[in-house]
């Protein structure tokens, strides 16, 4: 009697140890895609708010041009991402808490310094993008978030390239942005 109750609850665990670790996989990599396009559209988000705060409190013409250009890329970037999360059946971007925080925090900056910082910020933040799009690239598991962003990648590096040209113009210390911490040059 006992052996008839307990088969089926062993039989059970050894389908479940079987069964298992590929599951534990398989949801591994989907929480990896899920956190790619929650961080990249986050990220988009918050670059075209960043650009619009830009074109509004820059002081130097490079400032306010790249603000310019971040607006007009992203809101075309954006869009790309909001139709990959649907493809990919993830909810609506949104601007993530710590993103929201960058972005008051911008704000919050008074003109006669915002350059500098806004400068420091986006090169910090395009240092995590450039990794975050890479690895999607090179490990991601739903085939249409790892094309997006293939696809997106050259972009993304263009756009750290010209936040560090411009960060220099205007005298932002980015020597640390390899570390990940950015800060304005004294």
């Amino acid at each position: 009697m006992l052996v008839r109750f307990l088969a089926p609850a062993l039989a059970g665990l050894v389908l479940t140890a079987a069964v298992g670790p590929t599951q534990a996989v398989a949801q591994q990599a989907m929480a990896s895609d899920s956190s790619f396009i929650q961080k990249a559209a986050s990220l988009g988000l918050l670059q075209a708010k960043l650009g619009k705060l830009a074109e509004e409190k820059g002081s130097s013409a490079s400032v306010r041009d790249f603000g310019k250009r971040m607006v007009a890329d992203y809101t075309k970037a954006n869009e790309e991402l909001a139709a990959g999360a649907k493809q990919a059946a993830y909810p609506a971007p949104v601007l993530l808490r710590e993103d929201r925080q960058v972005y008051d925090r911008l704000a919050g900056t008074g003109r006669a310094s915002f350059d500098q910082k806004y400068m420091a910020e986006t090169v910090a933040q395009y240092g995590a993008a450039v990794r975050l799009f890479q690895q999607e690239s090179d490990k991601g598991r739903v085939a249409s978030l790892k094309q997006l962003a293939t696809n997106m990648l050259p972009t993304v590096q263009q756009h750290m390239t010209l936040a560090t040209q411009t960060a220099g113009a205007v005298g932002a210390d980015v020597t640390a942005a390899a570390g990940g911490e950015v800060r304005p040059a004294p």
